[in-house]
């Protein structure tokens, strides 16, 4: 087991006053977290912030919390199988997923 810094999966955005209302607030914090999740993340791994600040601009991120150890599946245990053979098992991307960010 090797104890790793994993890499960040974050998608976030900034929005100034009278950019967004209650509703587009929550629509977008949906989606972001709905596109973290497609990336593999399961709901608990999920980490949403919404901060606002007293301008009444606000500032969202969804972030993914992958833990500490890179070979590590969730739940624990270890396949025994090289990460990168878990990275493209039958064609399909099963590991960890690229960095995704947005701006808005």
């Amino acid at each position: 087991m090797t104890l790793y810094q994993p890499e960040p999966v974050e998608i976030s955005t900034r929005m100034r006053p009278g950019e967004w209302t209650e509703s587009s607030l929550e629509e977008l914090v949906t989606t972001y977290r709905a596109k973290i999740m497609a990336m593999g993340a399961a709901v608990s791994e999920v980490v949403t912030e919404v901060l606002r600040n007293d301008d009444g601009s606000v500032a969202i991120t969804v972030s993914w919390n992958k833990g500490d150890y890179a070979d590590e599946p969730e739940g624990g245990g270890f396949t025994g199988e090289a990460p990168s053979e878990q990275l493209t098992r039958n064609g399909k991307a099963t590991g960890r997923p690229a960095t995704g960010s947005s701006a808005g």
